[in-house]
């Protein structure tokens, strides 16, 4: 479907579809600049819920739906209740986007506009970030009064670095994408009518390495990154691979010039 008549469907919350190895997540309230409404954290939980539980998914890509915004975060007019604490069985912001950067497969933003607030944690909680020119990024907390919550602040200083981190939090001037991409945030940046493409072929390449290793690997990078890695599970982990049957995959496709065909977890 088009940018056009995706933006002209009904709004609703985000949209999950699963093609193959593939599974996308469409943030769908584009006249609202596809803003996180409460509902629609309920509604990621379950669906990432799913996605952790189907060993078939080898990648997961993160979108929204028309060409304005990615996403603009949490919706402004519910920050008011968050004062108080959610129920039982409401998920929160943190506690989606953590889920989104514990899946253990990867996961690719693919960015098909601007970004605030909430958003930018969210992008940041995937693995890669692929961008379109003309578009800005803006932290809004500083200007409205609200500390950031605590993950959120660590994956801004890991990923971005202190410097950068600092820009957004304490001044919150807009970034555009060619600094977007200086500071790290964005890992590409293209053309609005290319992201689509790039996205695809990004995606088609992690589902054709060895998942296994994939899932490992990123764990161990993610704890790496936060200080919290045991060298003695990294080598548990590489040793097994040494046994595996992906490694034989891997190593008897190279023998015979073929692409590996790895079964999966």
């Amino acid at each position: 479907m088009s940018t056009a008549k995706r933006a002209s469907a009904p709004q609703s919350a985000p949209i999950l579809t699963i093609d193959g190895a593939r599974a996308t997540v469409r943030l769908n309230r584009p006249a609202e600049h596809n803003r996180l409404d409460p509902g629609d954290l309920n509604a990621l939980r379950t669906q990432l819920q799913r996605i952790e539980s189907d060993p078939g998914i080898r990648v997961v890509v993160l979108t929204g739906t028309g060409a304005k915004s990615f996403c603009s975060g949490y919706t402004i007019s519910e920050l008011q209740d968050m004062k108080s604490q959610p129920g039982p069985d409401d998920a929160t912001l943190e506690q989606v986007i953590d889920q989104f950067e514990h899946l253990r497969v990867p996961v690719i933003c693919s960015l098909n506009g601007s970004v605030y607030g909430g958003g930018i944690d969210l992008a940041l909680a995937c693995d890669f970030r692929i961008g379109i020119t003309g578009t800005r990024m803006i932290m809004p907390a500083p200007k409205i009064g609200l500390h950031y919550y605590a993950s959120g602040m660590r994956r801004y200083v890991e990923r971005l670095g202190l410097a950068a981190s600092k820009r957004l939090f304490l001044i919150g001037e807009p970034m555009g994408c060619g600094e977007m991409l200086r500071v790290g945030f964005l890992d590409e940046l293209v053309e609005p009518e290319a992201l689509q493409a790039r996205t695809d072929a990004l995606a088609r390449v992690i589902e054709s390495n060895a998942p296994t290793v994939l899932a490992n690997m990123k764990r161990h990078l993610n704890l790496i990154a936060q200080g919290k890695y045991n060298p003695d599970d990294i080598t548990a982990d590489h040793r097994m691979s040494l046994r595996s049957a992906e490694l034989a995959e891997g190593l008897a496709a190279l023998k015979e010039n073929r692409p590996p065909k790895f079964q999966g977890r």
